[in-house]
């Protein structure tokens, strides 16, 4: 738990603390002196006796108890500082803004280790090292700026980059007009990182106090499960998140045994634990800030939007936007629409964007939200999109849309482009009015449908199907690292209901004649030792007779690393693709789409983090680019999309069942209306 002293302190001290307003020291008393922290302030500096107004103590160990200590001083005099305070003068909060940690040598990550031990031994809380600080209602423990409009409603921002804090609160306060509640910069994150931040969001959520709005610019992810557990039930309480999650992996550059392996990066596994906690995914500081503006508006329960403008071009390209993100633009008709056109000047449209002329009114503007509101049906939100070419003020348009966002019940988005031309009508829409603007209509559009379109946190506990889990244990207990062989794979299928082909491995030639008679024709026969078959050759399709069997079987065992030759009946269907990859930290991602070439062509490919449910499966195979072909195109046969769902959750069994798996590949799976089967199956194991 985040200690109550560094939330709420009644006493902090700035150690380090300087007159000079342009080291961090200076700057920080002065932005807790300016806050709304009415505690004691206490000053160190060994060279001062006042500053900025404030009495000075030259050591800490004159100090009186204080409840919270910002540090501003070098990192190698931190580690016996804190623990004078911590020992001593029952300090409990601590902010340490100095560098020369963790982040630049293994010495600094010394005396990083020295300092957690110390706070962690009273439980007290650390925010940094290497940070901006943290603010919150109470006070402003940051040595940055700008220090942002405070607001209980305000945005939680929780940050691992000191910098992108300030860039991002520019955006979002200027351009945007955001509001904050608290900003934890988290710096190297040594004992309080962004999980744990959220974790105490979570833990103390209160319906009618709470911020529903999170702001998170991440790095790295610590602790993908904690993140995963407290993001799923804070936005089930009500709140929204919205992250940016630099420094994406390079598949490339990652050497991996199977098509799985070099699919699944670390970057894939975020994007589906996003995806699984509802967390909007950003790609830039201004995405990030957009969809958090979005956020701050009413909730749009839909995906159709009316546009209301007085200027076609910018009207044309939110269409656009909304129209290629999966949202819609519908077309407005019928008498409510005729009655609103007899309101509006000669030469109005409002087929749907609602363009009522570079003239049009604010009395215009009113007649049409309200029309929008009240008469059309198919319409779920407005954009409004209202600036000036500078021949006019827009006081009374600006009045009348805060007037109608209070009273509407359908959320209205206002685009307000001119920030020179009425810059002083948006400022006060803005910082007298609390309102939010939206500068740019592309942006809003995509971080719009970002918002609708990312879908609503998965359940973390529901019913999975029903696996042997005793007999893949035996297997799994029973085998060595590396690649099972075909008969262990075969009882771990089985064991995981899911149909495999039934083949025989053969090492003469006789062998191979004799299942063929058996078998009948056309068969299949494939290299057993190489990992890659098609590669080497070493695949062979649709053989219809016994000249070709002895041939080919010959041809196969010349093969390099072939051990024998796998037979089976040849099988007839779409292909398809189910695999499994353990990502350190993440779990087991499961990966499915269009299989065979396609995979590699087209890299059609759906990634879930274990456990997957049913519901969450399907929804996803149905977002596959190739989802037309499943559903069978120019008279081939559809697959079974309810049996393809079933076989993505049993491998998600099988791999929980045995985490000792680290890759795992089927493909093809032949599927038809009828059945899936596994055609091809790789598994690797790790223990």
């Amino acid at each position: 738990m985040i200690h109550e002293k560094l939330l709420n302190p009644r006493s902090v001290v700035v150690i380090g603390a300087s007159n000079d307003v342009q080291k961090p020291g200076g700057k920080v008393l002065k932005n807790l002196l300016e806050s709304n922290f009415d505690g004691a302030v206490y000053t160190v500096n060994p060279k001062e006796n006042e500053i900025q107004n404030t009495k000075c103590y030259q050591k800490v160990e004159d100090l009186p108890e204080v409840d919270c200590a910002i540090l501003a001083i070098a990192a190698k005099y931190c580690p016996g500082t804190v623990e004078v305070l911590a020992n001593q003068k029952n300090t409990r909060g601590f902010i340490i803004l100095s560098a020369g940690f963790s982040e630049e040598n293994e010495a600094g990550a010394l005396l990083e280790k020295q300092i957690v031990d110390t706070i962690n031994k009273v439980e007290g809380t650390l925010i940094g090292p290497n940070c901006t600080g943290f603010l919150n209602m109470n006070y402003c423990g940051a040595f940055d700026a700008p220090i942002p409009t405070l607001n209980p409603q305000g945005i939680d921002f929780i940050t691992g980059s000191g910098a992108t804090a300030v860039f991002i609160k520019e955006q979002g306060m200027v351009t945007n007009g955001l509001q904050f509640n608290s900003i934890w910069a988290v710096g190297n994150s040594a004992q309080t990182g962004i999980e744990d931040v959220l974790e105490h969001l979570d833990q103390t959520f209160d319906a009618q106090k709470s911020s529903r709005v999170i702001m998170m610019y991440m790095e790295k992810v610590d602790q993908p499960k904690k993140l995963l557990k407290h993001a799923t039930s804070l936005i089930n309480k009500g709140c929204k998140i919205a992250a940016v999650k630099s420094g994406s992996s390079d598949a490339g550059s990652r050497a991996a045994s199977s098509h799985t392996g070099a699919l699944a990066t670390s970057d894939v596994a975020v994007d589906a634990l996003f995806r699984k906690a509802g967390i909007v995914r950003c790609y830039s500081r201004e995405e990030l800030t957009t969809v958090c503006a979005v956020f701050m508006h009413p909730e749009v329960k839909g995906k159709n939007i009316a546009i209301i403008t007085h200027a076609g071009g910018p009207a044309v390209m939110l269409t656009d936007t909304l129209s290629n993100n999966g949202m819609d633009v519908p077309p407005i008709e019928g008498k409510a629409a005729d009655e609103l056109l007899t309101k509006l000047y000669p030469g109005s449209s409002v087929g749907n964007p609602i363009d009522f002329l570079a003239t049009g009114t604010a009395e215009q503007l009113g007649y049409i939200i309200d029309a929008c509101d009240n008469d059309f049906d198919n319409i779920d939100a407005m954009a409004v999109i209202f600036g000036s070419p500078g021949l006019f003020p827009n006081w009374d348009v600006y009045e009348l849309l805060d007037r109608k966002m209070k009273t509407c019940k359908k959320p209205i988005f206002p685009i307000l482009p001119s920030i020179v031309n009425v810059k002083d009508e948006i400022d006060d829409f803005i910082h007298n009015k609390k309102r939010i603007n939206f500068p740019e209509e592309c942006v809003f559009g995509n971080a719009l449908a970002k918002v609708v379109n990312t879908p609503k946190p998965q359940p973390l506990n529901f019913e999975a199907p029903v696996i042997d889990t005793k007999a893949i244990r035996e297997v799994i207990d029973n085998c060595e690292n590396g690649y099972l062989s075909l008969r262990e794979m075969r009882t771990l299928m089985d064991a995981s209901g899911i149909d495999i082909k039934k083949e025989v491995e053969v090492t003469t030639a006789e062998e191979a004649v004799e299942y063929a008679k058996e078998k009948g024709y056309p068969l299949v026969m494939k290299v057993v030792g190489p990992l890659h078959k098609s590669d080497v050759g070493g695949v062979v399709l649709n053989i219809k007779d016994e000249e070709t069997v002895i041939s080919e079987f010959n041809r196969l065992m010349k093969i390099q690393d072939t051990y024998a030759v796998e037979m089976y009946p040849m099988l007839f269907g779409t292909e398809i693709f189910i695999g499994a990859s353990k990502e350190e930290d993440f779990g087991h991602q499961i990966l499915f789409g269009l299989g065979g070439i396609f995979i590699e062509i087209m890299k059609d490919v759906q990634a879930a983090l274990a456990p997957v449910n049913k519901e969450e499966a399907k929804s996803l195979i149905h977002q596959l680019k190739g989802f037309k072909i499943l559903e069978g195109v120019r008279g081939q046969e559809p697959i079974d999309i309810d049996r393809f769902a079933d076989l993505v959750t049993r491998v998600s069994a099988l791999v929980t069942a045995a985490p000792e798996i680290a890759e795992m590949d089927l493909n093809p799976l032949l599927g038809t209306s009828e059945s899936i089967v596994a055609v091809d199956a790789r598994i690797r194991v790790e223990k």
